[in-house]
């Protein structure tokens, strides 16, 4: 099994680099490698890519600006020179997050990551569990109710965040919170619903999944706590 990778650095030097560790990795693939994130962009659209490495303060578009345009997403190791943006490149379900320069063992160690969950996904043992189906990106894709982190609102779409990916669907809040069991899942704000089950914590104004901080409409609290006891 070999990823398709690819590099979107605007440092030419740290893009040569990352890219050769690519190349010389027995299971990498190197796909394509960019300066900036439209050009990625247009790559990942048109061909089969498995693993972006990705620098994330760029001119124009940052590399978190390129992931929200996306409407599926390859498995991603951001790789940048300051560690401030650790936090937030987890809430895109990064593989891993390299800190320049990069030396061979660590981009080893990030490359073994991204393998390891590839073969997973291909290999592991069919997941039981409700399941509905989606079209994202004019595919469809099954999802697993129990994998749903949130939905929220996204003009004429709803963005659906899972544990593994994020997809972008054309609909209404209202007709896809019919579609989950209410049980499960909760309304908590106009353009936001949650999975009760990942809640972490919540007070007043957020209920928090992972380092996601989820507002809640007024009164939504009481709801909240109900429906958490009930889960318990």
């Amino acid at each position: 099994m070999k990823l398709n990778c690819v590099v979107v650095d605007d440092s030419t030097i740290q893009r040569i680099t990352i890219a050769k560790l690519v190349n010389e990795h027995p299971d990498l693939t190197l796909v394509g490698d960019f300066s900036n994130a439209s050009e990625a962009r247009n790559c990942i659209l048109n061909k089969p890519v498995d693993l972006l490495f990705l620098d994330i303060e760029m001119p124009v578009q940052s590399g978190f600006d390129l992931l929200d345009g996306l409407k599926t997403r390859p498995q991603i190791i951001f790789v940048s020179s300051k560690s401030d943006y650790a936090l937030k490149a987890f809430d895109y379900a990064a593989i891993d997050y390299l800190h320049k320069p990069v030396t061979r063992d660590r981009f080893n160690k990030a490359a073994q990551k991204a393998l390891d969950m590839q073969l997973l996904k291909k290999d592991g043992p069919e997941e039981e569990g409700e399941f509905i189906f989606v079209k994202s990106n004019l595919k469809n894709f099954k999802i697993f109710i129990a994998k749903i982190r949130w939905v929220e609102a996204f003009g004429d779409y709803i963005k659906i965040n899972t544990d593994d990916e994020t997809h972008l669907v054309l609909s209404t809040m209202k007709s896809f919170e019919n579609e989950l069991p209410e049980d499960k899942f909760l309304r908590v704000h106009k353009s936001y619903i949650i999975n009760i089950d990942k809640v972490e914590r919540f007070n007043s104004k957020f209920a928090e999944i992972g380092a996601t901080k989820i507002p809640l409409s007024r009164n939504k609290k009481e709801d909240l706590a109900i429906a958490l006891n009930r889960n318990s």
